[in-house]
């Protein structure tokens, strides 16, 4: 059978030690590359010809031979020299393989792919982008790999270029998908981009890398969590707490000033905080209103009147002086009862206290932006957002109306009692609450909706909610929970953010 024929839709295992190490040995390689062709490998990719030679004795199996080396006046490492594919050639390679990058090189990629010809063997280019594919074919060679890419300059990437593999696939059915390979789910990647075999190296014939990758997740876990600043940012207050680990460790508040502005809300959190300087690691902003790419802004200027769009996260970074990361005040409590629950299911929080928020946490992720803001949603009549009929100042306008001039919490207190006027407010916002929570079920279908805020969870407010929805007797019912961060949840959130979602 020709070789390309068996190196079709294969496994290339490479087996390369590192240099110097436990490993770097004739008998280690030879072992390895036995190992690898029993478990169903079909070809083998083997550097220098001393291994290429100890290999070929142990195995008839297909070898993709290479020299590598660190050469003073050429960036070019594989198989620089036409002497190093004669050597290969001699020691029984199949296929040669060698860089095929537009650099400053000892010898042309023409003069190369002449001499694997002449040596009665096939070629492969390791190329770094889809130009030195084009110029390599253009001078014979026999397959393409995408192994240099990623290594011609600039930081070494962590994943795979799976699209050069994809456009190396629109030159020529002989791809050869090689370089970063390290779990099954990218070797799968590489083969429906087209590859026409793949290679896997250091995952799994570099004892020592694969080592150090377990070893730095297990450091992930067990290392202590850093600690974050982190500051709710409301229309009525300010809350700045230091926050490890989900665990609230100092606090600090102070009231808004309503008539302030951005850099002076974050400037009196600094001057609030600093002698929590040195403590924190990281910084996280939740924040009324919304944030989208870094930018806040307003969307209920009544409750804090922030002009235009304002860069929280880039000023913020700069006067902390780590990293920050901002969001809107109800997704980051979405996501702090979302970390906390041990029902890590799809959620929707909702907020309702000053004024109606949320967040939605779907299939393990927070959206961002502008999602959840519930509050900005037209009410029945179109006019005017649903949250002015849906908040604590609207319970207090009310109660004031029928004169009854009292905080909302003695509203809800007053309807425990079953005084009608209290009764019927309450009644009113449950049933708006209802009909909104119904609505979110049939539009986002949420495993459950998490119910947050002063008058979310004022006292008996959730029953007559769910009395208000067994009325309505809605094709699906909503499942509905009481949040169980209470007024630390969105701080809990924005300091879990700042860590793993950082920009």
């Amino acid at each position: 059978m020709a070789l390309k024929e068996i190196l079709k839709n294969a496994l290339i295992v490479s087996c390369q030690p590192v240099p110097g190490g436990a490993m770097d040995d004739s008998p280690y390689v030879v072992g390895f590359a036995l190992a690898a062709l029993s478990a169903g490998a079909s070809g083998l990719r083997i550097e220098s010809a001393r291994y290429v030679a100890a290999v070929r004795a142990a195995t008839d199996a297909p070898i993709i031979g290479l020299i590598k080396r660190d050469l003073d006046d050429s960036p070019v490492r594989i198989t620089p020299f036409i002497d190093d594919v004669n050597a290969l050639a001699e020691a029984g390679a199949d296929i040669i393989a060698f860089d095929a990058t537009d650099r400053t090189r000892p010898a042309t990629v023409e003069a190369l792919a002449q001499a694997v010809c002449a040596a009665g063997k096939l070629s492969m280019a390791d190329c770094s982008c889809i130009d030195d594919a084009r110029r390599a074919l253009a001078a014979g060679v026999d397959f393409v790999g995408s192994t240099m890419s990623g290594y011609t300059g600039g930081p070494e990437p962590v994943d795979p270029d799976i699209e050069l593999v994809a456009a190396l696939r629109q030159l020529t059915p002989n791809v050869i998908a090689e370089g970063r390979i390290r779990t099954l789910e990218q070797a799968q990647a590489a083969a429906r981009a087209g590859a026409s075999c793949v290679v896997v190296g250091s995952a799994i014939t570099r004892t020592e890398h694969v080592t150090a990758w377990f070893r730095e997740a297990l450091d992930e876990v067990y290392a202590p969590t850093p600690v974050v600043l982190a500051v709710d940012l409301g229309g009525t207050k300010i809350m700045a707490s230091l926050v490890q680990q989900g665990e609230v460790l100092d606090t600090v508040s102070l009231a808004t000033d309503r008539n302030g502005s951005p850099e002076g809300w974050i400037a009196a959190v600094v001057e609030a905080t600093s002698g929590w300087k040195g403590r924190y690691a990281a910084v996280g902003l939740a924040v009324t209103g919304a944030v989208r790419d870094g930018n806040w802004r307003a969307m209920n200027k009544a409750t804090l009147g922030i002009e235009g769009e304002f860069p929280i996260e880039a000023h913020a970074s700069a006067i902390f002086g780590v990293p920050v990361v901002a969001a809107n005040d109800a997704q980051a409590a979405a996501w702090g009862e979302f970390k906390a629950a041990q029902d890590q299911s799809d959620l929707v929080f909702i907020t309702v206290s000053t004024g109606l928020g949320g967040g939605i946490v779907s299939h393990g992720q927070l959206m961002r932006g502008i999602s959840g803001h519930f509050g900005q949603m037209r009410d029945v009549s179109g006019d005017r957002p649903l949250e002015s009929r849906l908040c604590g100042p609207w319970i207090a306008a009310e109660a004031e109306r029928l004169g009854h001039a009292c905080e909302p919490r003695a509203v809800f207190f007053a309807a425990d009692a079953g005084e009608a006027w209290a009764v019927g407010i309450v009644g009113d916002v449950a049933r708006r609450f209802a009909h909104l929570c119904c609505d979110i079920q049939l539009a986002i279908d949420p495993a459950r909706i998490v119910i947050g805020g002063g008058v979310g969870l004022a006292t008996g407010f959730l029953d007559r909610v769910r009395a208000e929805i067994s009325a309505i007797n809605p094709s699906v019912v909503p499942r509905l929970q009481a949040a169980t961060l209470g007024p630390k949840a969105g701080i809990v959130g924005i300091a879990d953010l700042a860590l793993t979602h950082k920009n």
